[in-house]
């Protein structure tokens, strides 16, 4: 009797330590923990079944993250006859929403019922948040039912490879972080005036030449001095090819971006001939900031034009993403102002004006990606002189750019740099050398991308929003992970969870269970979040 009832105690205790730590995020739409049955547990003899080969992604994924940090591999099979099973099916009646899913877990087995592929994947990331956070075996996991979904269409983060190079087995890893969080979109910032990092095969110097820069400027901008050392990278068309296929499997979509007509210094390095000085000598740039200071504007000629439909059919042809992004930030009027050639132009076409330069610029851009099938994606510069017809716009000069889109009809991705740049410092006292600006956690958590000022109907015109990681003073992966979480679990629920579970309290206890997953999966985030 007293070992049936030392059995029943510790039962008890399991349970309700299981029903504590079921801590997720993003927070899901409908959670209920059932502290009073037994867990399911995983053990050797434990079947993931599917009957449907296009979840074989997210029964590998499982399986993936299950072998790297508990040492087992589940059996897959599509035969349901199994007692101990993880069940994985697709059913597009389940719920009225895009991507959903529901997630049942008992004593008998586990459940996920997705509308879609992705909808199933996503309950997978749920699942690996239901498991320890240490190296137990066999692994006990909560009775639950989960009914979930996400709130936008679009849900982003951005790395700016540019500035500083990172190599392909990191971007699977930051790749894997923004699936962890049921992002699906990679921005990948693939050029700027600091180096071009994708290989152009019909134009070889952009990576022969473009792609490093004779030194770095040392220290917060204006900086200190420069470290005169050669730097630099870039990935071959075969490693893209390789991410874009990594990023499928977990049911992100890679945006690439391809700037112009501005921030173009590393293509003028490797070809003069397409700016507004032909004659000079361009050098990839070694200091931050400096689209004011140093001319790194593209002449919007034939010839120019002709250059970049190269560089954007190559870069289409790898891509089978429907958007392209073309930048269209940061560009300085004044290059094109004091180019002869520049003047020409607005002459022969009836431009008034520089700002109207640009808008040709882009239209004429959005036109031949357009008839490759494609969409542009700009940041909301591309709103001066006129918005491209078909063109998307990144909001990132606060929300009035994603305001004005949003009322002409036009999809908009909120970026807001008060709120969405996580290069800027977590802390007023940060512990490393970042941007100067302050972006807390709690500011981040309580942005809500859908601006107030928009009617029902324009609202419907916010497709979602993104983080943007910049990397001046972000040298190595550990820093990009130190300034990208907790920050990304924020984002996660601003663009997953619904507007009225979002709760900052709440996020931050789930954050304590959240940092201890984190341990587990050797994860460099701030020790400080764990005081403050």
């Amino acid at each position: 009797m007293k070992r049936i009832a030392m059995f029943c105690l510790l039962l008890m205790l399991a349970n309700r330590l299981s029903a504590q730590e079921v801590q997720i995020i993003p927070q899901p739409a409908y959670l209920e923990i059932k502290k009073k049955l037994p867990p399911f547990i995983i053990n050797k003899n434990t079947k993931i079944v599917v009957k449907d080969s296009s979840l074989l992604k997210s029964a590998n994924n499982l399986n993936e993250y299950l072998s790297k940090y508990f040492q087992i591999k589940l059996g897959i099979t599509s035969k349901d006859s199994t007692a101990n099973r993880i069940n994985l099916v697709l059913n597009t009646t389940v719920s009225e929403f895009d991507d959903a899913y529901i997630l049942n877990s008992s004593k008998e087995n586990i459940s996920i019922i997705g509308t879609s592929s992705p909808g199933v994947f996503y309950g997978i990331q749920t699942l690996l948040q239901l498991l320890p956070y240490n190296k137990t075996f066999p692994i006990h996991v909560a009775s639950v039912s989960i009914v979930d979904h996400p709130r936008f269409g679009y849900r982003g983060m951005h790395l700016d490879v540019s500035r500083h190079f990172f190599d392909v087995a990191f971007i699977k890893k930051y790749i894997d972080y923004l699936a962890y969080h049921k992002l699906n979109n990679f921005h990948w910032h693939l050029t700027d005036d600091h180096g071009w990092r994708i290989e152009i095969k019909k134009h070889p110097k952009l990576t022969n030449i473009g792609a490093w820069r004779n030194g770095s400027i040392i220290g917060l901008y204006p900086g200190t001095g420069n470290d005169g050392l050669r730097y630099g990278g870039f990935y071959t068309q075969e490693e893209v090819k390789e991410v874009i296929k990594y990023a499928a499997d977990r049911y992100i979509n890679v945006i690439p971006e391809i700037e112009m007509p501005a921030h173009s210094m590393a293509v003028l390095a490797a070809y003069p001939q397409f700016g507004t000085e032909p004659s000079k000598k361009y050098e990839v740039a070694q200091t931050w900031g400096i689209f004011n200071k140093f001319n790194n504007v593209l002449q919007p000629t034939d010839q120019t034009f002709k250059f970049l439909e190269d560089v954007l059919t190559e870069v289409m042809n790898l891509f089978p993403s429907k958007y392209i992004h073309i930048g269209g930030d940061e560009g300085s009027k004044i290059w094109w102002k004091q180019s002869a050639v520049s003047q020409q132009i607005m002459k022969a076409n009836g431009i008034k004006d520089e700002s109207g330069l640009q808008s040709y610029f882009i239209h004429r851009i959005e036109k031949f990606v357009n008839s490759k099938g494609k969409t542009i994606i700009g940041w909301d510069e591309i709103l001066d002189g006129g918005l491209a017809p078909n063109a998307i716009v990144m909001s990132w000069r606060g929300e009035k750019g994603g305001i004005a889109a949003a009322k002409q009809k036009h999809k908009v991705i909120m970026t807001p740099e008060d709120m969405m740049y996580f290069n800027h410092s977590q802390f007023l006292k940060d512990d490393s050398l970042t941007a100067s600006k302050y972006l807390p956690l709690k500011t981040v958590y309580d942005y809500e991308p859908v601006p107030a000022v928009l009617n029902a109907a324009e609202a419907k015109y916010i497709w979602g929003g993104q983080g943007n990681l910049w990397s001046e003073y972000i040298t190595n992966p550990a820093k990009v992970e130190y300034m990208l979480f907790p920050r990304l679990d924020a984002l996660s629920e601003i663009l997953w969870s619904p507007k009225e579970k979002k709760n900052y309290t709440d996020f931050q206890i789930r954050l304590k269970t959240q940092f201890k997953r984190y341990d587990l999966m050797k994860i460099n985030y701030s020790k400080r979040y764990l005081v403050n």
